[in-house]
């Protein structure tokens, strides 16, 4: 179960980073800033099936944690991509 939580996590991450590089770019609250933010949700729950981890409390923390992570991360990776002064 240990190893599972592990690479879901790590897999939430990984997965996340796209929808943050997509959000960094985007006007708060705005269509495409919402849909970047609650499209990798849907992933999530797959996983959670993939993986075989369930909907125990003790995941929801870790898992919430790569997901933000994995946003962060992303919208690093736009500003570390994107030249100065484009947007």
């Amino acid at each position: 179960m240990t190893v599972n939580i592990i690479k879901a996590a790590f897999t939430v991450m990984i997965t996340n980073m796209p929808f943050g590089f997509w959000r960094a770019n985007s006007k708060k609250f705005s269509r495409d800033w919402f849909l970047a933010v609650h499209i990798p949700v849907i992933l999530v729950v797959i996983l959670r099936f993939y993986f075989e981890i369930g909907f125990e409390f003790f995941t929801y923390p870790i898992l919430i944690l790569s997901f933000l992570s994995g946003q962060f991360f992303g919208g690093i990776l736009k500003k570390l991509w994107t030249p100065k002064g484009k947007s």
